[in-house]
């Protein structure tokens, strides 16, 4: 018997999430029968998304969810070996039971010198969500002008890179100027400090007076209102995200974008990475090409100890993170 160690939502958010939400709770796990396995989690992610996830996805007294890399320790399943390694959405859990139906082993091609964290991150769902906004949604072309916020995010800052190996102009928003230091590492064309600019609308036009071909929402609220309005005519936008409004208790209210995007003929779509998943193989292998060819840089934010993991979920929703946030057990 294996005692395992999980996180509890003890009560659904209202507002900015409280240490009295989660409670931290030890089970016995059964033996894996035959065909199932036991997993113990090496790296934990925490992301935005389980913030409004949580209200829709789960119930009181649920497992908080989310993704792992886990080892294997035990195996009734001839498909998942003792101590290979997977990607699963056991949620916080630091050992865990399954049949494997919901698991994705490690790709044979990860590099040795390359941290399995990156699994959860610019090697994983992030990077995938980069891709497929950039590739499937907006369609880049070689040429054009991106704007990204939360640039300096899991996400966002994929984004601006994948942007930069296809030829476009990038232009980034991020809330410190330590991060805005990073995206120029990064090769951003123009990155500013949302939070210490005197007008978001000057900063803008600043950073690219001609607008925007293509808007990468990462945070929505009052940012994507001034933005839309920077938008090129026939200009493509692709909502990722809302990080702004998941705390709210009182829905934002206008302005709203509509006659900005008639006239100027906007095409805006959100979109999830899952809708993709025939093509998240060869996906991985592209970032994993252009991380070994120094293209990609995957920058992460590690928390040590399963103990930390609400701090580590509030720490992102506060911006505290400079690239992916990840939880190492």
């Amino acid at each position: 018997m294996v005692q395992a160690k999980k996180w509890i939502l003890t009560r659904h958010f209202v507002g900015f999430p409280k240490d009295s939400d989660f409670q931290l709770k030890t089970e016995e796990l059964p033996a894996p029968k035959d065909g199932e396995v036991l997993l113990e989690a090496v790296f934990l992610s925490v992301d935005p998304y389980m913030r409004p996830f949580s209200r829709v996805r789960m119930k009181e007294g649920d497992v908080m969810i989310g993704s792992q890399v886990a080892k294997v320790v035990q195996s009734n399943n001839p498909a998942f070996p003792v101590g290979s390694h997977v990607v699963g959405r056991c949620g916080w859990r630091s050992h865990t039971v399954c049949d494997g139906k919901d698991l994705t082993p490690i790709m044979p091609e990860w590099a040795q010198d390359v941290s399995l964290s990156l699994a959860l991150g610019g090697l994983g769902m992030p990077g995938l969500t980069a891709l497929y906004g950039i590739e499937e949604v907006l369609g880049l072309q070689e040429g054009e002008t991106l704007l990204v916020n939360a640039a300096a995010g899991a996400v966002g800052s994929v984004v601006g890179q994948l942007a930069k190996i296809k030829g476009c102009k990038v232009v980034g928003s991020a809330g410190s100027d330590a991060k805005v230091a990073f995206l120029k590492e990064l090769g951003f064309d123009e990155a500013f400090n949302y939070k210490t600019v005197g007008s978001l609308e000057e900063a803008l036009k600043k950073a690219s007076p001609d607008g925007y071909d293509c808007f990468f929402e990462n945070v929505g609220g009052p940012f994507s209102s001034v933005a839309i309005q920077q938008m090129k005519d026939f200009g493509r936008i692709a909502v990722c995200g809302a990080i702004s409004t998941y705390n709210d208790t009182t829905p934002q209210t206008g302005p709203y974008p509509h006659l900005t995007m008639i006239f100027k003929q906007l095409k805006m779509e959100g979109f999830l990475q899952s809708r993709w998943g025939d093509k998240h193989a060869e996906s991985l292998k592209r970032l994993m090409g252009w991380l070994k060819e120094g293209k990609l840089q995957c920058r992460e934010h590690i928390t040590r100890g399963f103990e930390k993991m609400p701090a580590a979920f509030m720490g992102i929703l506060q911006g505290e993170n400079v690239g992916k946030a990840v939880v190492a057990v």
